[in-house]
């Protein structure tokens, strides 16, 4: 594995074709291949059960004679390994769900009906088609697509998926959307659906924008039955629309947007490892335990507990992670290992000695560019005084090679004209350590990507950028200098803004593994909006649950409380903030600094409160959570009631609140079913847009129509009417069925409001943060980074992010909580180099570089005791180095180390030469 520098010579030898699984079936793969793009470690592998030199007794065996490392040994067995650990995750992941069994949509027989990861695969640049969208049967560019849901989900006739599977919808749009964009637009794209889930933060508005810019049909209806034209395997679907019309429409693709399942090897894993399972074979949890296994010690993550989309997974991978911190804390780093590097040798003042190394990398860069003349050309360049080609430049033995060279030689910067930076500056940073070199005096030219991979075509071309790109990085190296990497210690408490279930769950996250932290809350007391909830959607007491953890938040040694407090001002960076707050005690207020070294804000949201549909008018007309008060407190007017109506999206999925929030479908669906209960005589009506009973919560909603509770669905333009009837109130609405209003006398109307943001400008300004157009927080990256803020140490949780359930909050909220652990465990943190600084000769304190750093890294600082004047100062831990202060410097003051104006323009000058 290590020997393996990834060349790609023995796949293009290999003699054995196969199935390409990655791709879905849709292409073929040698028995020695990369088991997908970009994978991390770039390294091949043999599939032992193809492989001809493997299965034929040695018969074969072209690849090891081809490895120009010697990195294919055939003498490796299989090996079995006992781990020693303190606590399990499982993230198995999932299967979708095959419909080959299914003969009404003939998958397996009609070459143009494929999958929706079929579908994946056909979009992709990696995949078998280079991204280029064309059929199975004739590789002819289709003209019409049509996506089927719930293929394999909310279905107990054809399998025994009766969940949602959460994510088919969005991929369904998004398929959609990069279809028509391959296609120049020129596609007809249509989704035939039972309810648009789109239930994810900003998902609401892709929906809508696909819908009304990118003009793909969505159609209310699920096709029974698919007919194939025989002559050209065009498909005939014929379906219902909303007038209770019968159409036929053909179209030269389907997709089948199919679902999630676990696997069967992964249901006997559970069954080895004794994890309690639920009636869909996901992993049983409950809402406030999301990732704990029926198992103590044992966790789990991903779409093995329920299907759900990558940030969820993502966020419930780190919350996991916390749960696992929590029991090994009193283990954490007894088992680490620093690694060690020799004394930096001091270069500061010697004349550049620039060693060039230029890479072949196989036939990769070499086939293409004339790497001998580029590196000829290098040699006549100032300052270089050495110059090496390598067959391949990253791999261990070169790097070996080059360490000695850069001793022999005395080399004191390198340039590497190779392939991106992005995936081997690091590699090549740390080698020049080895040598004693300070890791900033490296440049790197991609002469891969920007050259041989863009320009494969034009040799010449290729070869002559290339020949500039290596000289703009020369250029460069000659002007870089040694950049100190200062350390700074850490503080590791914590703080938490906002006392709810999240902030609470944030803290005990924190102070289980020893950290102190402290809990800011605006209010009176903990708890938060769950203080006005009944019951979860798993029927859990959420009142009694909220207890509990509010005597445990009370009773830790480690969380300090502080209620009635807000947030007056803060500075500092990640490990070394510092926080005032403003405390009310009776009639005065008290200011108390508090230092951390992290921040996970868990500020919550809101309930909107409705000015439509009568609300404030009437007493029978409740909000949600007004509603979950009256069952709590056994209110008699819910007793007597006769009937209710539940309207739903009340102030959501609105042009002034475009966003789905979430938890509403579910609410009313469990309120309904609880009125049910309570008298199977009451009638019952839910008033919708789209069901959203996402997950497993789709059990509910039938047993809500097995209840008989009676669903109603509206669209936007004609919304339900609420009147007064004398004593009662008057529901009328119009029936897409019947084509008729229908209205509906009832004693009780419940409004399922939006949940909306407080406002968290102040807060945001503060700390620099960012908010969505709805005014939620923002997060660094929605799948890879979904609980982090760009500013390094804080971190968010709750309903600050977005709405969502309890079991959602919890996860994100361990998630935040096990990310900031990782800083506070440390005793402290290295600064990277390359940051923003100022010529404080030329600074005149204007502040324009402090209003547009968008990290809150530049501050002024006075120089005098009248504060009249000042001076910018670079809080190198926040730095980016994006360079926003230098372009907003009017004196040019401010810079960034080695790449200053002077050396950028070098580098222009230097590509003008050649």
């Amino acid at each position: 594995m290590d020997k393996c520098i990834a060349c790609g010579a023995c796949t293009e030898k290999c003699p054995k074709k196969v199935t390409d699984h990655f791709n879905a079936g849709l292409a073929k793969r040698k028995a020695i291949y990369v088991d997908y793009p970009q994978a991390v470690p770039l390294k091949y592998a043999i599939d032992p059960e193809t492989c001809i030199y493997i299965v034929k007794n040695g018969r074969c065996g072209v690849c090891q004679k081809v490895c120009p490392t010697d990195a294919i040994d055939f003498d490796q067995t299989d090996k079995t390994i006992n781990i020693k650990v303190g606590s399990v995750i499982m993230a198995p992941g999932f299967s979708t769900f095959d419909p080959s069994g299914l003969d009404n949509y003939q998958y397996s027989q009609y070459p143009n009906v494929v999958t929706s990861m079929e579908m994946e695969r056909i979009l992709s640049a990696t995949g078998p088609f280079n991204g280029h969208l064309i059929r199975p049967s004739d590789d002819k560019e289709p003209k019409k697509v049509a996506w089927l849901q719930c293929i394999g989900s909310r279905d107990i006739n054809k399998c025994d998926n009766s969940y949602c599977s959460s994510v088919c919808c969005m991929y369904a749009i998004k398929e959609a959307v990069i279809a028509k964009e391959h296609s120049g637009g020129k596609l007809d794209t249509a989704i035939f659906y039972m309810d648009m889930r789109t239930y994810g933060k900003e998902f609401e508005g892709y929906y809508e924008r696909a819908k009304n810019e990118q003009k793909v049909r969505f159609i209310r209806s699920r096709i029974h039955t698919i007919e194939e034209d025989r002559e050209t395997n065009n498909l005939i679907l014929k379906y219902v629309d909303d007038q209770g019309k019968i159409l036929t429409e053909i179209f030269d693709m389907v997709v089948l947007s199919v679902g999630m399942q676990t696997p069967k090897d992964v249901v006997d894993l559970a069954d080895r490892l004794d994890i309690k399972l639920n009636d869909n074979k996901f992993v049983e949890t409950d809402s406030f335990n999301p990732v704990s296994t029926s198992r103590p010690g044992i966790f789990v993550c991903g779409s093995f507990q329920e299907p759900k989309d990558i940030p969820m997974a993502v966020m419930e991978a780190s919350a996991a992670a916390c749960d696992a911190q929590t029991i090994l804390s009193g283990a954490r780093n007894s088992l680490t290992k620093e690694k060690t590097f020799p004394k930096e040798r001091d270069v500061s003042d010697q004349e550049p000695r620039i060693g060039v190394f230029v890479c072949n990398c196989g036939t990769n860069i070499g086939g293409i560019v004339d790497v001998p003349s580029v590196a000829e050309m290098a040699k006549t360049l100032p300052d270089v005084v050495y110059v090496e080609e390598n067959l391949f430049t990253c791999s261990q033995d070169t790097q070996e090679k080059l360490i000695e060279v850069i001793e022999k030689n005395n080399l004191n910067r390198i340039v590497v004209a190779a392939c991106t930076p992005r995936t081997h500056e690091a590699l090549f940073q740390e080698t020049l350590k080895e040598a004693g070199l300070n890791k900033y005096l490296f440049e790197m030219a991609n002469i891969r990507n920007q050259c041989s991979w863009v320009h494969s075509k034009e040799k010449d071309e290729a070869t002559k950028k290339a020949k500039i790109l290596v000289q703009m990085a020369i250029s460069r190296a000659r002007r870089i200098k040694p950049l100190k990497q200062p350390t700074i210690s850490i503080d590791s408490n914590a703080l938490v803004i906002g006392g709810g279930i999240a902030g609470m769950t944030a803290a005990l996250g924190l102070a289980d593994q020893g950290f102190h932290t402290s809990i800011v809350e605006k209010s009176n007391q903990l708890g938060g909006a769950a203080l006005k909830l009944d019951s979860t959607w798993l029927g859990e007491d959420i009142g009694q649950n909220l207890k509990k953890m509010i005597r445990k938040v009370n009773n830790n040694s480690l969380i300090d409380v502080y209620t009635d407090s807000i947030i007056k001002n803060a500075s500092g960076f990640i490990g070394n903030f510092e926080t005032t707050i403003t405390k009310s005690e009776a009639e005065s207020e008290k200011e108390i600094n508090i230092k951390h070294g992290a921040i996970i804000v868990t500020v919550g949201a809101t309930e909107y409160q409705p000015s439509e549909y009568l609300h404030g008018q009437d007493e029978m007309i409740f909000t949600h959570l007004a509603f979950d008060m009256a069952l709590k407190t056994n209110d008699k007017k819910i007793a007597s009631a006769n009937s209710a109506v539940f309207i739903q999206c009340v102030g959501s999925r609105e042009t002034d609140r475009p966003y789905c929030s979430k938890v509403c479908c579910t609410h009313s669906i469990k309120s309904a079913i609880k009125l049910r209960n309570l008298d199977p005589e009451k009638d019952v009506y839910i008033i919708y847009r789209d069901i959203r009973t996402y997950g497993q919560r789709e059990s509910l909603y039938k047993e809500a129509r097995d209840k008989g509770v009676i669903f109603i669905r509206y669209d936007v333009e004609n919304k339900p009417k609420v009147e007064k009837s004398g004593e009662n109130l008057k529901v009328t609405i119009k029936d897409h069925v019947l084509n008729r209003n229908l209205e509906i006398d009832t004693d009780i109307i419940v409004l399922a409001s939006a949940i909306i943001p407080g406002d968290n400008q102040d807060l945001a300004k503060m700390f620099k943060l960012s908010l969505t157009q709805d005014n939620f927080f923002n997060e660094a990256h929605a799948k890879l980074r979904p609980v982090e803020f760009a500013t390094e140490g804080i971190f968010m949780a709750g309903m600050a992010h977005y709405p969502k359930p309890i079991e959602e909050s919890i996860a994100q909220a361990k998630a935040a909580a096990s990310r900031a652990a990782v800083a506070l465990s440390k005793d402290s943190l290295t600064v990277e180099g390359i940051v923003s600084f100022i010529d404080t000769s030329m600074c005149r304190g204007c502040g324009e570089c402090e209003k547009a750093c968008p990290f809150n890294a530049i501050i002024l600082e006075e120089t005098d005791e009248t504060g009249e004047s000042k001076i910018a100062y670079v809080q190198a831990a926040l730095c980016k180095g994006c360079g926003a202060c230098s372009v907003a410097c009017p004196t040019g003051a401010a810079s960034i180390h080695n790449y200053d104006d002077e050396i950028v323009l070098t580098m222009i000058e230097s590509a003008l030469e050649v």
